[in-house]
């Protein structure tokens, strides 16, 4: 198990090279560059010049990539172009905000969608089984961002049971989690659904019943156990998808997430910024397909016994 960890992180530097180089790359494919946001009325092109030669940016790309790329690897994410602040500092303030909205929307989608898919596939092609496919089927075709502005204007300025936008209180928080956690629970309950309904036909389920061991106990203690492998890495790859659909979210209930700061900074073409952001939605996918990995190992034998 460790050996198959140290292979997996190892597996992970070319990628975050790979994706390290996108980042860089499509921030400075978009037309404009912050110089435009600094420059004052009537500057001319040496004004220009010297603000560009202050950041690096009349250097080659393939120069200016080296030292970005050199600098995080060191920790320093660098200096705000238009905010003039250092962007560890930025980031800092707006990721707990993210963090604690696509944590508990994780923990709403892992909740309600394992027990809609566990009760879908205890009533199997029976009416309660067919509304609950309907419904998470409805919930996972529906944006997140107009799901947000039908909450707000249901809950918010009909019902005023919550705030409208903001994050000075936790009732803030019931909003913006159902809108990112409704599309996770939709696909968590529809792969529960089925992974019980194929866990409860194999061999060993019908030896438990020879047992004399009840229904409920066979299917929470043996059945469900089996099921959520494939849940798990559902799970896991959700952690970044999460928090990538958490950046319109937060826009809609400005929030001060990473999205609403990313969103910020890419109007205003400030590339550390945005490449900050950028890479910070990368490695939380990179390490939540790692967990799921992982994860997976640890609950299936036979995963462990193809490792050793």
């Amino acid at each position: 198990m460790l050996a198959y960890t140290i292979r997996r992180l190892a597996a992970l530097i070319p990628v975050f090279l790979a994706v390290s180089v996108v980042i860089f790359l499509i921030i400075h494919l978009i037309p404009g560059d912050p110089v435009d946001n600094l420059m004052k009325v009537g500057s001319s092109a040496s004004d220009r010049a010297a603000i560009e030669a202050r950041y690096g940016l009349d250097r080659p790309l393939p120069v200016q990539y080296a030292i970005w790329l050199g600098k995080v690897l060191t920790g320093d994410l660098g200096t705000a172009i238009v905010g003039r602040r250092p962007v560890a500092e930025i980031v800092a303030q707006a990721l707990p905000h993210s963090l604690t909205l696509g944590g508990l929307a994780i923990l709403f989608s892992t909740v309600v969608g394992i027990g809609l898919g566990i009760l879908a596939a205890r009533f199997r092609d029976r009416w309660p089984d067919q509304a609950i496919m309907a419904g998470v089927l409805l919930g996972s075709t529906l944006p997140g961002f107009w799901l947000g502005l039908i909450l707000i204007l249901i809950f918010s300025v009909s019902l005023g049971w919550f705030p409208v936008s903001g994050a000075r209180t936790w009732s803030s928080l019931v909003l913006p989690v159902l809108t990112v956690g409704l599309g996770g629970t939709a696909l968590v309950a529809r792969v529960t659904r089925v992974a019980m309904i194929e866990a409860g036909t194999r061999d060993f389920v019908m030896l438990l019943h020879a047992k004399g061991l009840s229904p409920a106990r066979i299917r929470f203690a043996h059945v469900l156990r089996h099921a959520m492998i494939p849940v798990v890495t559902i799970l896991a790859l959700r952690i970044g998808w999460i928090l990538g659909g958490s950046v319109t979210v937060e826009v809609v209930f400005a929030r001060p997430g990473l999205g609403t700061t990313l969103i910020k900074a890419l109007n205003q073409h400030d590339y550390p910024v945005v490449q900050a952001c950028l890479l910070m939605l990368a490695v939380a996918v990179m390490l939540g397909t790692l967990a799921g990995d992982l994860v997976q190992a640890a609950m299936d034998p036979r995963v462990r016994a193809a490792l050793s």
